[in-house]
């Protein structure tokens, strides 16, 4: 990892531990916590609508939860799809507390997530330019559709992750670049 975004981790670790805000790495969440979720996601639109089912079934893949107390702050999920029986796991549903923002936890969120997943195949689907930032600062390569095997695109739009390039990028991680032709 470049010095400086370990820099950057390192500090906002430091701007966590300062706050008193918790990062937890789980598999199940209170019921009532998933309705929330699910309805933010309805009511942002930088987000896709993630129904309470979806949720459960990314929660079998992780989650990470950013809390201040009880309070959930931050959210990221894994959600897993499986292409030709190779895994590929999205990042999905990324959410900060409005007065929580402008500190880099959004970018720690996926740093942790995608280093639980380093030696797999990591997307990052999104359309808002903080998250495109952070995917570059992360390694992540931004790659065109036509730069995927065939079998890769047909896959994303049966699962319907085939977005408008236009106002999407799609992000992998340095594990996913070097095997992205191959995927059949």
């Amino acid at each position: 990892m470049d010095k400086d975004i370990k820099n950057v981790i390192e500090k906002t670790e430091a701007y966590c531990k300062k706050e008193g805000l918790v990062l937890e790495f789980v598999y199940e969440v209170a019921e009532g916590l998933l309705e929330t979720i699910s309805e933010r996601s309805r009511a942002f639109p930088s987000m896709h609508f993630t129904s309470i089912e979806m949720l459960k079934e990314r929660l079998q893949n992780g989650c990470f939860l950013l809390k201040k107390d009880e309070e959930i702050v931050g959210h990221i999920f894994a959600h897993k799809h499986i292409v030709n029986q190779h895994h590929i796991y999205e990042r999905g549903s990324l959410w900060i507390k409005k007065e929580y923002r402008n500190s880099n936890l959004g970018l720690l969120l996926m740093y942790k997530l995608t280093a639980v997943y380093k030696n797999d195949f990591v997307i990052s689907i999104a359309r808002a330019t903080i998250v495109h930032h952070n995917n570059e600062l992360l390694g992540m390569k931004h790659v065109m559709l036509s730069g995927m095997s065939e079998v890769l695109v047909n896959a994303l739009e049966k699962i319907g992750k085939l977005r408008d390039e236009l106002t999407y990028k799609y992000y992998v991680s340095p594990y996913f670049e070097k095997h992205i032709k191959e995927l059949k």
